[in-house]
Parts: C-alpha cells; structure tokens; sequence
C-alpha cells in the first residue's frame, strides 16, 4: 500500500512501501486501482521522461486552458521538486512548497491542475518522471513562470546551474494573463 502527505489543497507526496533485500529492492511504481482510492483516476495520457545534471532547474510550468495533472518520480538521482499554486482565486495563490524526490525513498508528488511545476537536480544527474493526466503537452498552451521570481522567492538550494532559453524567457507570475481558477 501507499501513504499520502497532504501539502497543499489536492496536493500531496506519495511514500510506497519498498521491499528490500539484499539484492535492492522492488516497490510499486504505479497500480491504477490504488491510485484510483487516493483519487488520481486520470484519464492517464501520456508519461515523459527528463534527465539533467546536477543544479540545473527545469520550470515553472503550467498548462491553462487544457490543463494536465502530473505524478512525478525521480527514476535516478535527487531533486528539489517545487509546487506553485497559480489558481487565481485558491486561498494558496502564488504560495510553493518544495520537497526531495529521490531514487532512495522512491517518493512521488502529485500536483493537480491548477498548479506550476519545476525541480532543481541536487545529484550528479537524474532521470525524472512525470505521468500526466487529462491532456497531452500543448505548446500552444504552455505558461513558464520565470524559476527567480521575486515574489515568489523561491529557495533554490544549491547554485543555479543551466536553464534553458524557454525558461529563461519565463514571465513573473504576476505578468501572466491566462491563470487558472480554484
């Protein structure tokens, strides 16, 4: 079975139960039926694989309108995996929340619609999952929040590494039209 830490509304981290032995270990990545309990019943379209190297950031991204959900998971190595609530009328507006995703701890985060999504690689490398929900990636509809926004103040925890241009062309949240509502 699996536990969730709630950390903001319909946000939450996800702790399997990993069996170890002294080969390493096996846990359940994702089971629909189990996922389904917690509420995450998809529809389940489309998983995307990234990798980076030690303190480069990836983000802030949201998709509004056709929004997608994202189950993330570090397959390999550690990030600092970072959650911003963008629903113009949430009580949680423009809050964050950062957490250590691992390849150890095999942990997951949840972020529903309605929320931007980045991460910093605290590791050499890392390989990071994200299983998305509702729609398919749309550039067409793709926000990038820019990852230094100063109201938003974001502790990044290690020095910045590289960013790509998108990202850097990233917009203040408060310069960003388009934003969801709770």
């Amino acid at each position: 079975m699996i536990k969730k830490n709630k950390i903001l509304k319909n946000v939450f981290e996800i702790e399997p139960i990993i069996h170890k032995d002294l080969r390493g270990y096996l846990y359940e990545k994702f089971n629909f039926k189990k996922y389904k309990e917690l509420g995450l019943d998809g529809p389940w379209v489309q998983d995307n694989l990234s990798k980076s190297s030690k303190g480069d950031v990836r983000g802030l991204h949201f998709q509004n309108p056709n929004p997608q959900g994202k189950l993330v998971s570090v397959i390999y190595g550690c990030v600092f995996d970072v959650v911003v609530d963008v629903r113009e009328n949430s009580p949680t507006f423009a809050n964050w929340y950062g957490l250590e995703l691992n390849d150890i701890k095999c942990n997951q985060l949840w972020i529903p619609p309605g929320f931007a999504h980045g991460f910093q690689v605290l590791s050499e490398f890392s390989l990071v999952n994200y299983k998305c929900t509702l729609n398919y990636w749309s550039p067409a509809d793709e926000n990038t929040i820019l990852y230094n926004d100063p109201d938003l103040d974001i502790k990044w925890p290690i020095e910045i590494g590289k960013i790509s241009k998108k990202d850097e062309k990233g917009k203040l949240l408060k310069n960003i039209k388009n934003l969801p509502t709770d």
